[in-house]
């Protein structure tokens, strides 16, 4: 755009003047040359006589005088031209600085908005400046962006609330359901399947709340645990947390653990690798394979799972960290899963400013890569800056 402005402001300054430079043209040339006398001779008192002579001086001197003038308006005109362009390179320079001082709002604009997400909603362009289209177009942003940050700190905290609500009907009826089943006599056997079931229904239920409660937490990016915590320690802590479903499954387990330390919440990292190796057990086949590595360096710490599994596309791959977004019979029939679990990973890597990459591997299964950023100072409130 700016430079559209400058070739406009170049290009009516350039027509303007060179209509300009054209009816000057045309005024001075059109301007009646004066035909000059002829010389004057010695008085005379006798009869008027002719004098050939004279008017062929007159003549030739109307001829000089009309040479003259067209060499003036041919020089005129080369003088003028260079004049013009001259000015005209000018005005495209002035404009060019004209037009960026004119969108720096728009720049201003561009890229605060761009560096917006759902975290750092409570930012404001504030545009500074008199009262225009551009500073009433930043304050409609701003306006828009204080009902959008409304409407996310609404949700989760709906959330949360109801996450945290809904723990205590379903510890009640836990609690009911034991004491049906410790009265005297026992209970049939059909009751007791149906309790079973019941119960079955109840730890999903559970499963799902807690989720929610992690869910809302990483949104909100509070960290109120920060401590220094070792990617490798936590990722053998969920490997021997979920052990036995590895070996149930026959899954072989490939480890490349590099020293990588992150600063942040004990509680949250070890949800989300937890969840990875969930995913990566759940969605794998018999016999299949799990790969975990960590690394680092100056700038962050990496996480990358990979497992075996059915051959999925791109379009696939893109609705996994969705909630409640499962793929396929295995996905949505899954006895443990409540469709979750990669979306939490992606809101916790969103709280720690880092990047999440899902890849689907060429002979089947998922390959999931975490960049962590190295520890940075956080807010007074727990969360990153």
């Amino acid at each position: 755009m700016r430079l559209r402005l400058t070739a406009l402001y170049g290009g009516l300054f350039l027509a303007c003047g060179a209509t300009l430079l054209a009816i000057t043209y045309l005024l001075v040339a059109g301007l009646p040359l004066t035909k000059p006398l002829p010389p004057s001779g010695p008085l005379s008192h006798g009869p008027v006589q002719s004098f050939p002579g004279r008017c062929c001086g007159a003549n030739a001197l109307y001829a000089a005088a009309a040479a003259e003038r067209n060499a003036f308006l041919h020089g005129l005109l080369i003088r003028s031209g260079i004049a013009l362009i001259v000015v005209a390179v000018l005005s495209i320079w002035v404009g060019w600085l004209i037009a960026g001082r004119v969108l720096r709002p728009l720049q201003v604009i561009t890229s605060t908005t761009r560096q917006m997400s759902e975290e750092n909603l409570h930012q404001r362009l504030s545009l500074s400046g008199p009262l225009d289209e551009l500073t009433e177009l930043g304050d409609t942003i701003d306006e828009l962006l204080e009902r959008l940050e409304g409407a996310f700190d609404a949700q989760r905290n709906f959330v949360a609330s109801a996450s945290h609500e809904l723990r205590t009907p379903l510890a009640m009826m836990r609690t009911s359901l034991d004491v049906a089943e410790a009265k005297f006599p026992p209970v049939s056997q059909d009751a007791s399947v149906l309790a079973g079931k019941v119960r079955e229904g109840l730890d999903q239920a559970d499963r799902l709340v807690e989720s929610f409660l992690v869910l809302a937490r990483a949104q909100r990016g509070v960290m109120t645990d920060l401590t220094t915590v070792s990617l490798p320690q936590v990722v053998s802590g969920a490997l021997d947390a979920q052990g036995a479903d590895i070996a149930e499954m026959g899954l072989a387990v490939r480890l490349q653990l590099g020293d990588a330390d992150v600063t942040g919440s004990q509680t949250l990292l070890a949800r989300m690798v937890a969840n990875l190796v969930g995913n990566a057990i759940r969605h794998n086949q018999p016999g299949g394979f799990i790969d975990v590595s960590t690394e680092s360096d100056a700038s962050a710490a990496r996480l990358i799972v990979e497992n075996g599994g059915p051959v999925l596309g791109p379009g696939q791959v893109a609705q996994l960290a969705q909630p409640f977004r499962r793929l396929g019979a295995e996905r949505t029939g899954s006895a443990d899963g409540v469709g979750l679990g990669l979306s939490i990973v992606a809101a916790i890597v969103t709280a720690y400013r880092g990047m999440l990459d899902l890849q689907a591997a060429p002979g089947g299964g998922l390959r999931v890569w975490i960049e962590l950023p190295q520890p940075r100072p956080a807010s007074r409130n727990g969360t990153f800056r």
